[in-house]
């Protein structure tokens, strides 16, 4: 398709631990169409992160890409080398995580930081990357951008660091922005203002987004499409109103059910039994068997395959055997 920016085909990533190999992430597969806001969601530990970092090739220690290909506009990140790297991450591809002040240097100026940022990626003169700097400043919202810009980072709040952070990936001119749990550390109101923010820099940057979530109220407000991940592949993937509205794969369905309602006060919250596995062990047939209320003898045997829900719309894909042997639910 024309339209996809990016396309993450097959990926598996393992880690060498103390107590064994690792299985993160098994079959990951889906695309970002160009300018659209796509929502990577589900529980800890179903391998959302390693997925974008993956993206620009930066795993932590001990992980190792085994299968599978990441395609940005055409071209397989995995083949390339550390020079088309450089040119990739920051240039073409950044990504902002949930904590800003991990991610700032403390012992210099948010100005500094940013410039220095801009020079690595841009043939310019210290003097236009601070004009670019303040163009992005103003662009995320930022009050008084000369102040801001002479700041430490321990001089703001975790809201205008978040800010920061965002003008820092796009000061290059990216396509591709990579927001994973952007949210998480902030208070509910300038929670709200991030995500604004988000949606208004996808027009006006004319970027796409990949927003790695656990919070389906957050992907309800913002995304375009999403897909659900569980233990390191995607279940369940269609529009958003699709996906929260008509959830097929039991994991979606259960994670929805889990939300708080008014009636949660009489009732209790809904929880899904068990645990993601951990990895360790590979297991045959579906990984979430042995916390699903539908499960059947084939699903102990063969994974299932994400497949259309209904033949006549192939926006909305599940993998789960009730669909896949014709038992449209």
């Amino acid at each position: 398709m024309n339209d996809v920016l990016l396309s993450v085909q097959d990926l598996e990533v393992r880690f060498d631990t103390y107590a064994g190999k690792v299985n993160a992430v098994n079959s990951m597969t889906f695309d970002i169409r160009k300018g659209e806001m796509f929502g990577l969601v589900g529980e800890s530990g179903c391998g959302k992160t390693i997925t974008g970092m993956c993206i620009i090739r930066m795993l932590p220690r001990g992980g190792r890409i085994t299968k599978g290909r990441i395609l940005f506009d055409g071209q397989d990140v995995l083949v390339m080398n550390k020079e088309e790297l450089q040119g990739l991450r920051g240039r073409r591809i950044a990504m902002i995580f949930q904590d800003p002040a991990r991610s700032l240097n403390p012992v210099f100026s948010v100005g500094n930081q940013i410039v220095r940022i801009i020079r690595t990626h841009m043939s310019v003169s210290r003097e236009e990357a601070h004009q670019c700097s303040f163009k992005m400043f103003e662009a995320v919202a930022l009050p008084d951008p000369e102040r801001i810009f002479r700041s430490y980072p321990h001089e703001l709040s975790g809201g205008m660091q978040q800010r920061i952070m965002i003008a820092s990936a796009l000061s290059c001119g990216a396509r591709l922005l990579i927001a994973d749990e952007p949210t998480t550390a902030l208070d509910v109101t300038i929670q709200a203002q991030t995500l604004a923010l988000l949606a208004e820099l996808r027009k006006t940057q004319n970027i796409s987004i990949l927003l790695i979530t656990h919070n389906l109220g957050v992907v309800a407000e913002t995304c375009d499409r999403i897909g659900v991940a569980y233990a390191g592949s995607i279940v369940e993937l269609g529009n958003t109103d699709d996906v929260l509205f008509h959830p097929k794969h039991p994991y979606t369905q259960g994670l929805l059910a889990a939300l708080p309602r008014p009636s949660s006060r009489k009732l209790g919250l809904h929880s899904i039994p068990g645990n993601v596995p951990d990895g360790l062990t590979v297991l045959p047939g579906c990984l979430f068997r042995e916390r699903c209320s539908q499960v059947m003898e084939i699903c102990h045997r063969n994974p299932p395959p994400l497949t259309d829900v209904d033949e006549s719309d192939e926006h909305h894909r599940v993998a789960c055997y009730l669909y896949s042997q014709g038992d449209k639910g």
